[in-house]
């Protein structure tokens, strides 16, 4: 039995997808999700699991072969949340407890790296046999940049000339699929992201391409792209927590491109330039 935490998230959802695709009979998935009315259409086996209320996990996990922890998206709160849910695949004895995790978690200098390499460790020091899905940016994180572009002709932001390889959810998903089905990942650490690296200036030539509407990307100081996204209406932590993302990508953190997604999927990623045309197109 193969369990999908988060199995009503937009990742989780496509892992299902993915896993029925593979020929993983229906009676074998289970959804394991905090409201299961909201996982009836999957058409697999639903089960509640909140990761604040440990002793809905018990129920969620008897039985499982196979456990894929989709990381949570409470930021601040999530490694407690994760160690409930490490503690009950250990006590429900699974065969492999597989984690998403963060490209590089455990030396990178990304803002959100610290609570994934908390989680890496907590599940290292448990015992249970793990694989790590250290998945890079999604290409759908810039699907609001696109639509606002494509409003006002400019993408505002403070990563320079950084590149982001990125890569589409399903392929992140095409991967957690092969990983829960396939042999040999037992204590292995993929370190996941897009075949191509690029830079915001490319995803505005991206847009105007297929858009022939003519963007621009307009570099500013980090401070500045803070005040800049308040300004709209973001919230202060909200703000500041977007403009921290983007001197991250300055800074390289996000531009690996080792091509072990592709290897795992058996095709090249999803380029953005796909997926921005899509959103223009849809």
């Amino acid at each position: 039995m193969i369990v999908v935490t988060g199995a009503t998230g937009q990742l989780g959802r496509l892992v299902v997808t993915a896993l029925l695709d593979r020929g993983v009979p229906a009676a074998r998935v289970v959804a394991a999700v905090r409201d299961p009315k909201k996982a009836e259409d999957l058409g697999v086996t639903v089960r509640e699991a909140d990761y604040d209320r440990p002793e809905t996990l018990a129920g969620a996990f008897e039985g499982a072969e196979e456990v894929l922890l989709i990381s949570g998206n409470e930021v601040g709160r999530r490694v407690p949340q994760h160690r409930a849910a490490v503690d009950a695949a250990r006590a429900a004895g699974v065969r492999l407890l597989v984690y998403t995790s963060v490209l590089h978690a455990d030396t990178s200098a990304v803002s959100v790296a610290p609570e994934h390499k908390a989680t890496e460790e907590h599940i290292r020091a448990s015992g249970v046999p793990f694989s790590f899905l250290r998945n890079g940016w999604y290409n759908e994180n810039y699907e609001q940049t696109v639509r606002q572009a494509l409003t006002t002709g400019v993408i505002p932001g403070a990563a320079a000339d950084g590149r982001v390889a990125s890569a589409a959810r399903a392929d992140y998903a095409a991967a957690a699929a092969a990983v829960l089905t396939g042999e040999g990942h037992e204590g292995a650490v993929h370190e996941l992201s897009g075949d191509t690296a690029w830079t915001m200036a490319d995803l505005a030539g991206m847009i105007t391409d297929v858009s022939g509407t003519e963007v621009l990307y307009q570099d500013m100081p980090a401070e500045l792209y803070t005040r800049t996204l308040s300004g709209i209406g973001l919230p202060e932590e909200v703000a500041l927590m977007l403009a921290r993302m983007d001197t991250d990508i300055a800074a390289g953190l996000l531009a690996d491109t080792p091509g072990e997604l592709s290897r795992l999927i058996g095709r090249p990623t999803t380029p953005m330039r796909d997926t921005v045309l899509a959103l223009v197109k849809g």
